[in-house]
């Protein structure tokens, strides 16, 4: 389990999976991805991201809101399973249900996640990428203090030639130097 201001990022219970296949298949959730997922497809991923756990003792954990204790959707870690010239690696990202958006929460979460990665995993590095329109998640790999190099941008190996997807950009952080959280006066804690 990680800590943050108004994040727990804590292990999937059998609740969560109403409320991630809803967020998989609302096409605002999505439209940065290939397709909105079924609620079989989003089980199956859930299914994956255990299995990730296991080898890896890392993965995606639930998002959930202090309080009211609604799942908010997950943040975590993932060492993508396709070759190109920056993996293998390991990867920050987030997704949240919409009526989540603009809040801070993918910040906060992601400031803890990265503690978590360089403290307690000691990692050396985490990468993130995404689509290059998908300003939303830019913003928060640059307000966790992560920096792009255009000349690392990519082509999505999982996607066609032409696709309107495939370009991504891709963002790197090391484990020190790294900003104070300007989110909060505070860092997670795991």
């Amino acid at each position: 389990m990680i800590d943050a201001p108004r994040l727990l990022l804590r292990g999937w219970k059998p609740e969560d999976r109403d409320p991630l296949a809803a967020m998989n298949a609302d096409p605002r959730v999505m439209r940065f991805f290939p397709s909105l997922l079924t609620e079989d497809e989003s089980a199956a991923m859930l299914e994956r991201n255990a299995a990730h756990f296991e080898r890896y003792g890392f993965g995606l954990w639930a998002a959930e809101l202090k309080g009211p204790g609604e799942l908010a959707g997950f943040i975590g870690l993932n060492v993508p399973q396709f070759q190109t010239h920056f993996t293998p690696c390991v990867e920050i990202g987030w997704r949240l249900a919409a009526h989540h958006w603009n809040k801070g929460l993918a910040t906060e979460g992601a400031l803890a996640v990265l503690d978590f990665a360089f403290e307690s995993l000691g990692l050396e590095e985490v990468v993130s990428f995404t689509v290059v329109d998908n300003l939303p998640s830019r913003r928060v790999m640059e307000k966790i203090g992560m920096a792009r190099n255009p000349r690392e941008d990519f082509d999505h190996p999982r996607l066609p030639e032409g696709h309107p997807l495939r370009r991504h950009v891709l963002y790197r952080t090391k484990a020190s130097p790294r900003p104070a959280s300007s989110v909060s006066g505070r860092r997670g804690r795991v």
